[in-house]
């Protein structure tokens, strides 16, 4: 026969038209959920975990986060897997996972809502949901509503089906962000009218107008389980609200520029704070004093966001485009993403699970990590470990490669140059106390 033999091109049918077949990277967690749940009936607690060596072999073993809650650090998502773009290009200024965390939902300076698969992460549908920028979005604890707040000052209602069921003026400027309370009931909003308001959420009235801070209100959060509201302002203080009577509670001074972000912990005792000046601060606010600063970034802070499952665990963001993930209790971030995006991470969200973290950035992207399986190589480009890797074992295991990082969760095996979590040192509210 003369010539080369090609071989024919595999074409199918995508719905749409004939194309090549794309083969899309998923992060499935059902089979990781159904084992841990047949497991579980049979463990006392995380004593009888299978211990996960550096091998791939033991991938089929691994478990989802809350089976890990002894070891917060096998959550720390370093493992770049997809990147989504919009096809009109613009900055992505907010994200929220869906609470069924089917789908991830992305709100751009366009004004418009994108929403992207949350397991093969492949585009889905985009609605035109704002006339100006969109600032912030959260859902409310029940799941059947979600908000909205955009640079025009608008703020909308939203139906899990994304139909807009009611919208009216909330500022006068840009809103900033904007926070349920744990009884749906009410929620607030902060904008750069130096204000944030208590809102009724069946009526849609305003019924507290919250004054005290000298400049734009950057960034509010409801407490999980009380009536407390926390403001940061860019005149650099956090200050604590009563939302029935609206008085100031308290005024935290602990930052040296604006304040981009509050986040309560899961506890109900931590207020994480970052800021301008670089710095993330935690406060007791059974104390309302300064329990740690954490120091790690060189450019401004600008996203923060507490792991669902591990109370201890929580990831940054900065100006310059780096994720970096840290322990309450250690002194040095335990892994960082040095060149996750191009421009600002303006925002950071958890897969309800925990096995996920989106970012969403200034440079048009939004990016999904995931956890390092058994065996992985910690080669990623995007990755820069805090320390140099430990020296290799006198005697290795046989068939497991000399390069090969991984979990090791349950025993002596630890991440090349991630710190140990075990520390005498606690902290007050950690476990719920």
């Amino acid at each position: 026969m003369d010539g080369d033999y090609h071989p024919r091109e595999r074409i199918v049918y995508d719905g749409k038209r004939m194309r090549k077949p794309v083969q899309r990277r998923t992060v499935d967690y059902n089979s990781t959920v159904v084992k841990w749940l047949e497991d579980r009936v049979h463990q006392r607690d995380y004593r009888d975990l299978c211990a996960l060596q550096f091998h791939s072999r033991y991938i089929p073993e691994l478990l989802p986060s809350i089976a890990y809650r002894h070891r917060p650090i096998s959550s720390i998502c370093t493992k770049h897997i997809h990147t989504s773009i919009n096809k009109q290009k613009c900055p992505i200024n907010t994200i929220e996972w869906f609470p069924q965390a089917h789908r991830l939902i992305t709100g751009a300076s366009s004004g418009e809502f994108t929403l992207w698969n949350g397991l093969t992460f492949n585009f889905e549908t985009i609605l035109q949901a704002h006339e100006h920028s969109i600032r912030a979005m959260t859902w409310s604890h029940d799941s059947n509503w979600m908000i909205s707040g955009d640079q025009g000052g608008r703020i909308k209602y939203w139906q899990p089906n994304m139909n807009n069921v009611k919208e009216f003026q909330g500022h006068t400027q840009s809103i900033r962000d904007i926070s349920f309370a744990p009884t749906d009931l009410k929620f607030v909003s902060c904008a750069d009218d130096s204000s944030a308001v208590i809102w009724d959420f069946e009526k849609a009235t305003s019924d507290i107008h919250l004054k005290g801070h000298g400049w734009d209100v950057k960034c509010c959060e409801w407490h999980p389980q009380r009536g407390l509201v926390a403001t940061g302002s860019k005149d650099n203080l956090v200050k604590l609200w009563d939302p029935r009577t609206g008085d100031n509670v308290s005024t935290l001074h602990g930052h040296k520029n604006a304040i981009t972000r509050v986040r309560f912990n899961q506890n109900g005792n931590w207020l994480l704070t970052c800021s301008r000046d670089q710095m993330v601060k935690m406060f007791d606010i059974r104390k309302m004093q300064t329990m740690k600063t954490f120091k790690g970034h060189n450019r401004e802070v600008t996203a923060l966001a507490w792991h669902p499952q591990h109370e201890e665990l929580f990831v940054s963001g900065s100006f310059t485009g780096s994720i970096l993930f840290w322990l309450v209790r250690m002194d040095v971030h335990q892994s960082e993403i040095a060149t996750a995006h191009d421009g600002a991470v303006w925002d950071l969200a958890w897969h309800p699970l925990g096995h996920l973290l989106a970012s969403g950035s200034n440079d048009n992207t939004t990016k999904f990590w995931c956890r390092n399986r058994p065996g992985d190589l910690a080669d990623d480009t995007h990755i820069l470990f805090n320390q140099q890797p430990p020296p290799e074992p006198e005697m290795p295991s046989a068939g497991v490669s000399e390069r090969a990082s991984g979990f090791g969760l349950g025993g002596p095996t630890a991440i090349p140059g991630v710190s140990s979590s075990s520390s005498s040192s606690m902290f007050p509210g950690l476990g719920g106390n």
